[in-house]
């Protein structure tokens, strides 16, 4: 079924109960704020749902608005409760969905990211050349060794995605993955039942039967979506947060024909300074690139605020939507290997 045909959208929103696995749903697409009822509006969740302060702070306010009280702030990976779902005044306009604090008070959603903890089975058979892997918890730091005694060296954050090569056991006899950074070719350990190795099903193509000249993809800018075509049928929506102005220049996403002709599962992305717009993020999901520049689609995990620009020229995209467009373009990325480049992809058009 197709997304934007989802029957959460064609009801009246006057009052709504969730699930967690509804709510994780339509956050990992960032579609919960786009079809939104003037009137209030409230999803409850049956059962307990997280979130992690994605951005250096999260003001709590007494009620879901930015003109109210403050009454704390959680700083970076905190994690905290999320009890309800619903929709604020008229600020910020291009997100107005706030996450109530259990009965503390609300966030707004952009700077919190959903997350769930989910242990893992560890898989002991790791083939050769290692396999695609992904944290299930809301974040867990990474060392230069296998083991909390060796020195720290990166956290790494739920739904990012890494290559696993190998299995160790650190002097406790507790297994860590060993992970190859795909930047620096440096090796880092993680604990291995913080992180999920993703099967094989989960990474075939989508829509294989329709023509790769039917596909095509359109980011409008303006309304900062993206939408999928197959025979210029709307398939797939999702909101995007795509290229901003900031003060050391103009990163904006380049308007006109592109094509998805280099892929990669997993990618640590760093450039520039830290303390002047730089950044530095390992395992970032799902990323199709669309220009030699390296302006992408791909999973975002250091914010939850789609509708409006923010990032140094890519389109950022919740990881959930990310995957689905790395699965549903061309060309396809074969198993077990980290990246394809082609001279062919799916059309990206982007508009104003």
């Amino acid at each position: 079924m197709s997304i934007i045909e989802d029957s959460l959208f064609n009801r009246k929103l006057d009052s709504v109960v969730l699930s967690r696995r509804d709510f994780l749903k339509f956050s990992s697409l960032g579609l919960l704020g786009l079809f939104i009822h003037p009137a209030k509006i409230t999803w409850s969740l049956f059962e307990d749902q997280i979130g992690r302060v994605a951005e250096t702070k999260a003001i709590l306010y007494d009620r879901p608005s930015l003109n109210g009280n403050h009454e704390k702030i959680y700083w970076r990976d905190m994690v905290i409760p999320i009890s309800e779902v619903t929709v604020g005044d008229q600020e910020p306009k291009h997100n107005r969905i706030w996450y109530r604090v259990g009965q503390e008070g609300f966030v707004h959603s952009g700077s919190i990211q959903p997350v769930r903890t989910q242990l893992n089975t560890v898989e002991n058979d790791i083939p050769f050349g290692g396999t695609l892997v992904e944290v299930t918890v809301p974040y867990t730091d990474v060392y230069w060794g296998p083991g909390k005694n060796h020195q720290f060296a990166y956290r790494f954050y739920y739904e990012t995605t890494h290559w696993a090569t190998a299995v160790l056991q650190d002097n406790q006899g507790d297994p860590w993955y060993k992970i190859l950074e795909d930047k620096w070719d440096l090796t880092f350990y993680a604990p291995a039942n913080h992180l999920r190795v993703i099967p094989q099903e989960e990474l075939t193509p989508l829509s294989p039967d329709v023509p790769a000249k039917d596909k095509r993809l359109e980011v409008r800018l303006r309304e900062q979506l993206a939408i999928a075509f197959e025979e210029n049928k709307p398939v797939f929506m999702a909101r995007v947060a795509s290229g901003a102005e900031f003060s050391n220049g103009r990163f904006l996403t380049p308007v006109g024909e592109h094509k998805t002709f280099h892929k990669r599962p997993s990618r640590h992305m760093a450039a520039g300074d830290l303390a002047s717009n730089g950044y530095d993020l390992p395992g970032v999901p799902w990323i199709c690139y669309i220009n030699e520049r390296g302006v992408a689609f791909h999973g975002t995990y250091w914010h939850n605020d789609y509708g409006r620009p923010r990032s140094h020229g890519c389109i950022n995209l919740t990881p959930t939507a990310a995957k689905w467009i790395y699965r549903w373009t061309q060309p396809s990325v074969p198993p077990g290997e980290t990246s394809v480049y082609e001279n062919y992809g799916t059309r990206v058009d982007v508009v104003e």
